[in-house]
């Protein structure tokens, strides 16, 4: 006989998971006294909040292709929580979060901490289920994995009711993992979008989410340049195909570049592997019109759901994007100058001026793509701050980008620390802003404690900069609640056992990222950075002119 706590903690580990990230409640005792025995299969990684504990699974999800794990109590800690589940579904990757709930004697009266669940995260997460019963934790644990991993990945929430954790049952608990096959598209499917990519004049690969295998990136990446087909990334999936690909081109993402925006609005025939039609890649749904584009459009998409959710394809096929790309053979067609301008355009946009500011990160993001390990992995939360990892550094084969689609705050450090935990001997380089940082400083302690400290450069401007950016555009001159006050950021990291310097000139970079590399206990470098260089191009002063320009010629 097992109890409930039991049961799925030992199908957990049955299922592959050897990793979960949370914060202790009373409402699932049952599974913190499970997981005293699996140490060193299943491990619990003792996190300071919850909202840190749930990106932590999150970027585990984007990082690996299995689900995160995150356990949190109720009430509160999922609360907390669900600013994980927003990032892991628009990430389109899998996570799992396990809740605690009031006893099933309890429920529907509002009792302490009680949620209702699937009600609060029915628009929010892929499932969200109540195990009532303790006999169908294997079923419904069986089918949370399932939902969690395959069409478009997405985050599950599991309810788990305190007395239905403590019920003893003699229900075996899960033995394994069923091995769901990603759908392949139909030849003739294929064949179709082969001869439309070669009657086309300006063809364009748009490519995107986090279950790409390395044999699916190698072979998408193979068409297209036995192709010489342009392939643009998108929004923070720059990571999944090889940057210095004479065929790779940009990023369709926040803050798009002209050349990205011409490429898509100018293309004939797109072809869209894995993509979810998001805001930001189609510049706020401009490039593409809704509902019919002008370009022809080939969309391929593990999730038949995904197929004209938004724009209706000149061809849809229902496929995962690693069974597709092995599908593909390589077609020719007259557009060598329409690829080779493209790639001119990619590798101009590393280009900008000297920026105004104590510590110029243009220069810092050359150095680091110097000295950087091919195999890094780069993360970040939200701000304009981000246009660096995301627009100023090529990804190779083997590097690894952690950024939420969601534009989440304080998403960087969690991921970097999740990154350690999985990839222990890889270097793993956070950039938060300084207002982006302080949404999970504490996490520090949970890297500490865990042994999975990264290196966290804080761009410090003393400003809520994109918002700043804003104000600037809209209201030139009224700076209203943009200012940041900031701590001594290098006495926190020292109290949390970090090596920690402040860098107040671009010249002591280098050696000070140097002697980051060398800590065995992590590293934050807390760059001086002026508000000016609020953008790689673009003052803050030069925003607030040419709006109070343009509102004296309105």
């Amino acid at each position: 006989m097992r109890n409930g706590g039991q049961v799925l903690v030992e199908s957990l580990v049955a299922l592959g998971a050897t990793k979960g990230f949370g914060v202790p409640g009373e409402s699932y005792l049952a599974v913190l006294d499970a997981l005293h025995d699996t140490q060193g299969a299943l491990d619990f990684v003792l996190c300071r909040n919850e909202g840190g504990a749930a990106f932590m699974a999150a970027a585990w999800g984007k990082l690996t292709g299995s689900p995160g794990i995150a356990f949190v109590t109720r009430g509160p800690g999922v609360t907390n929580a669900s600013i994980g589940v927003h990032t892991a579904m628009q990430d389109s990757v899998p996570m799992i979060l396990f809740v605690g709930q009031v006893g099933t004697d309890m429920k529907g009266r509002e009792a302490f901490q009680e949620i209702d669940y699937p009600a609060v995260f029915g628009t929010m997460a892929k499932w969200a289920v109540e195990i009532d019963r303790v006999e169908r934790i294997p079923e419904l644990l069986a089918r949370a994995w399932v939902t969690a991993t395959t069409g478009r990945p997405g985050p599950v929430v599991v309810a788990l009711p305190e007395d239905m954790l403590t019920s003893l049952t003699d229900v075996p608990p899960l033995a394994g993992s069923a091995r769901i096959a990603e759908p392949a598209p139909e030849a003739a499917a294929v064949a179709e979008a082969l001869a439309m990519l070669k009657a086309a004049a300006r063809p364009l690969i748009l490519l995107g989410g986090a279950n790409w295998t390395a044999a699916g990136r190698a072979a998408l990446q193979a068409f297209a340049e036995t192709s010489d087909i342009p392939a643009i990334a998108a929004f923070r999936y720059i990571d999944q195909f090889d940057n210095f690909s004479p065929c790779f081109v940009g990023e369709a993402g926040v803050g798009m570049l002209p050349h990205v925006k011409a490429l898509i609005r100018d293309a004939d025939v797109i072809l869209a592997v894995n993509v979810r039609f998001g805001e930001m890649t189609t510049d706020g749904y401009t490039l593409l019109s809704v509902p019919v584009p002008k370009q022809k459009l080939i969309h391929v998409h593990g999730s038949d759901r995904e197929i004209g959710k938004i724009y209706q394809p000149t061809l849809g096929i229902h496929a995962g994007p690693n069974a597709f790309a092995a599908a593909l053979s390589p077609v020719t067609g007259g557009w060598g100058d329409w690829r080779a301008k493209a790639r001119a355009g990619y590798g101009a946009s590393f280009e900008a001026p000297a920026q105004p500011s104590p510590v110029d990160m243009v220069a810092v993001m050359a150095h680091l793509r110097a000295v950087l390990p091919a195999d890094a992995i780069l993360t970040n939360g939200a701000g304009n701050f981000t246009v660096w990892p995301n627009k100023f550094f090529a990804f190779g084969p083997k590097a690894r980008l952690l950024a939420p689609q969601s534009g989440a705050m304080g998403y960087g450090l969690p991921a970097a620390v999740a990154a350690k935990v999985a990839c222990p001997g890889h270097t793993v380089v956070c950039f938060a802003g300084d207002g982006d940082f302080q949404m999970n400083c504490q996490e520090l302690g949970t890297a500490m404690q865990a042994g999975a400290q990264p290196i966290v450069l804080i761009l410090n401007n003393g400003i809520y900069g994109t918002i700043r950016a804003h104000q600037e555009r809209n209201y030139p001159g009224r700076v209203s609640g943009t200012t940041l006050e900031n701590p001594d950021f290098t006495l926190l990291a020292r109290a949390y056992g970090y090596h920690a310097e402040r860098v107040t000139r671009t010249e002591d970079f280098p050696a000070a990222f140097a002697r980051a590399l060398a800590s065995k206990t992590g590293a934050v470098l807390d760059l001086d950075i002026s508000p000016e260089a609020l953008t790689p191009r673009q003052t803050l002063s030069q925003m607030r002119a040419a709006a109070l320009a343009a509102k004296e010629k309105a």
